[in-house]
Parts: structure tokens; sequence; C-alpha cells
């Protein structure tokens, strides 16, 4: 009997997205995220950026409620969507789904307990993804660009899907890197989940703090 060719993968060990496309197409692996980020939700969102924006809010309390997968499946993709330097995309994404592992990143994150949270996305710098012929200290600063603009993305879709989030940018990188088995140095980390209750705003400085006009 003759061995078929199994077909590759199109997602990584231990993370297979809620919906995947159909198809015969030999490029499906490139077009899964933009499929998981324009199919339709599985309930309402709020499709207002302005209103998420507005919205949004650091959360430190999160309850036990697990995150549906089509919607991590979207918070992820919108990081894919974000600009990055010559669009070779200088970052990496790490879906810690392990307990052990989070409370490694607890540790890590200087005890901050929210870090033990229904998603936690850590997201690391790659500048020998960005091929453009540059000093190495240019290339680490695309990359973090990169990495720092798609986590940002990923936190605004969380709130537009009816979830919190709080940005976690204290940390020891060697901790963190250990912890999740990498070479890669993390920028962020990004816990995510449904928040205990709903948060209100709190003031923000005046427009003439914020903007500086230059003629």
């Amino acid at each position: 009997m003759g061995s078929e060719k199994q077909p590759e993968k199109i997602f990584p060990l231990g993370y297979e997205p809620d919906d995947i496309p159909v198809s015969d197409n030999p490029n499906i692996r490139n077009q899964l995220l933009d499929f998981i980020l324009t199919s339709g939700p599985t309930e309402v969102v709020d499709t207002d950026l302005f209103a998420v924006m507005a919205k949004r809010r650091s959360t430190r309390k999160f309850s036990d409620k697990p995150v549906e997968t089509t919607k991590v499946d979207k918070i992820i993709a919108a990081a894919d969507t974000a600009p990055t330097a010559g669009n070779f995309q200088g970052f990496e994404v790490f879906y810690i789904k392990s307990p052990k592992i989070k409370k490694l990143l607890v540790e890590a994150c200087n005890k901050q307990p929210y870090v033990d949270a229904p998603v936690v996305l850590v997201f690391c710098k790659n500048p020998s993804r960005v091929k453009f012929d540059f000093p190495d200290d240019i290339l680490k600063k695309f990359a973090i660009q990169d990495a720092t603009l798609a986590a940002g993305y990923s936190q605004l879709a969380a709130q537009a899907l009816g979830l919190s989030s709080i940005w976690i940018g204290m940390f020891d990188e060697q901790k963190v890197m250990d912890a999740i088995e990498t070479d890669l140095v993390p920028s962020s980390v990004l816990c995510i989940g449904y928040p205990e209750q709903t948060k209100f705003a709190k003031p923000r400085r005046n427009l003439k703090d914020l903007v500086h006009v230059k003629w």
C-alpha cells in the first residue's frame, strides 16, 4: 500500500483555531489569519473603533469564565494585522495555556497575580525576521516597535469582543524567556479575560498637555 502524504498543518501544536477554511489552495496557510479575522463572530461585537478605544480599561480582576476559542482566534489574528517595518513582522506570540508556566510568569512579572489570567499572550521581539541592511540596534528597534503595535491591536480586539485586558511591561526578561523556553526577548505580556466588573473612565490629561503644535 502506498503511503499518502499527510496535509501540512497550518496551525501550531496545541492551538487549533475554532474554524478552518476547507480549500485545496496551497496558499491557504497564508490566508488562515485573514479568514479568521473576517469570518462572522459567534456573538455581536462592538464594531465602533472609537467606542472600543473609549471603553478600554486595564483590568486586574478577571472572572473564571473561560474565553471562547473563536475570540482568542480573532485576538491573535488582529495582532497579525498591525503594521510592521518593511512588512517583515519582526515579532512572535506565545499563547500560554499551561497553568505551571502561568505561575512562573507571575513570579517573572514582579508577582503580579493577574498574570494568571484566562488568556495570557507573551509578545516577543524577533529582529532576525527584519531583513533590512541596517545595524543590529536598528533592527532591534524595529522589532520592539512591531511587537508593541501587535500587542496594542490585540488589546483593542479583546475589548471589541467584550473582554478586558491588562498590559504587563514590568518583568524580568530572562525569567520570562526561561518560563516560555525561548531565546526571543519579550516586549510585553498581555493578560485577557472577562472582567469581574465594568470599570469607568479615569480622568485624562488636558488636550493642551498632550499636543504641542509647532509652526
